[in-house]
Order: structure tokens, then sequence, then C-alpha cells
């Protein structure tokens, strides 16, 4: 039994270090833009704005039908103004197009005449707080990076997990080690009830 108990010991030890350390980016990551989250006003006044106009040469858009070159329209705006988020929403009705590309901290929105192919375009720029607080939630980043939000949320619990597994190999700090964790469970919930 005692043999089990320090194999238990060795391995959560190891796994809780070699774990920290490897998700040691992500955590970091993570709590900072917690904070950020939590200090929306920061941003206030990053935000910048542009408006501008163009036209789509080339084939004009037929009035009486919902098909259009969206390859053609989304390049044409692509290049001519260096968007690189990804294309969010396209949308045709009898007398425009809309189109929608979003990434983390930027967006860029654009309405296109069918008959004239005139073009107005806002791009909106939000700045690196944004930017990262977009990433933290996941908004408009792809399914990769939402990949990546689940193995860290899965990293860290282990961490946590692991962490406290471990009071109970230290026998001299098991009980003060339980009544901190006791206390902190406490905290968050009185502030959660109180507070809230």
């Amino acid at each position: 039994m005692d043999k089990l108990k320090r194999e238990i010991a060795t391995w959560t030890r190891w796994i809780h270090i070699y774990l920290s350390m490897f998700s040691f980016a992500a955590i970091l990551f993570f709590a900072v833009t917690g904070i950020t989250l939590n200090h929306t006003h920061w941003i206030d006044g990053q935000q910048v704005v542009e408006q501008v106009a163009g036209e789509i040469s080339g084939e004009r858009f037929q009035q009486d039908s919902t098909e259009v070159d969206k390859l053609m329209i989304v390049e044409h705006l692509r290049n001519r103004h260096h968007i690189t988020a990804a294309l969010s929403e396209f949308t045709v009705d009898e007398s425009e197009c809309s189109v929608s590309f979003r990434g983390p901290g930027y967006s860029a929105v654009g309405f296109v005449d069918r008959i004239t192919g005139q073009y107005e375009l806002t791009v909106t720029r939000s700045g690196w707080i944004a930017v990262i607080n977009d990433l933290h939630k996941g908004r408009d980043t792809g399914s990769g990076w939402l990949w990546l939000i689940d193995v860290s949320a899965a990293l860290m619990i282990l961490v946590s997990l692991t962490g406290f597994l471990m009071i109970f190999f230290l026998k001299k700090k098991r009980s003060s080690g339980l009544l901190i964790t006791l206390f902190g469970l406490l905290l968050v919930l009185l502030v959660y009830f109180l507070l809230v």
C-alpha cells in the first residue's frame, strides 16, 4: 500500500510539474486576458474606424437574379483593401450585396450596389487589448483557436486537480493546505452571494 501511495504521489507531482510548464504560456495568456476582459474601459478610444469607397469593374450584377460572383467580389475587396480576416457573411438581395469580414479586434463590412458595382466599406480596428480579449473569448478566431482554448482549459483543470491532490501526500501541510483551500472556496461563494 505504501509503495502504491508513493507511486501515485510521484506521478501526481510529475504530471503537475510538467503540465504546468507545458501549459505555462496558455495559463499566463488566459490569466492576463481575464484581467483585460474585466476592464473593458481600457480599450476606450483605441478603436479606429475607416470608411472607404470604390467600384468593382468588370461584369455587372444581374438585378433579377440572386447569382453573383461572390469570389470575385470578396477577392477584389481583400486585394484592394488588404483584408486578411475571414469572410463571416455574404448576403445578396435585389439591389445590393453585403459582405462582412471579421477577425479578433477587427471587422470590415461592405455594401456593393448590384447595378453600378460601387461599394462602401467600413473597416474597424480595435487595438491590441481588443484583439487579445477576442482571442480569450474565441470570437471570430476560427476552429483551430477554439480547439486551443478547449485544450488549454483541459490542461488548467488537470494542473489544478493534480496540485490539489498533491496536498494529500504532504502529511505536515495537509491540514493547513485543506483549510486554505476551504477558505478560498468560501471566499468565492461569499463574494458571489453577497456582492453579485
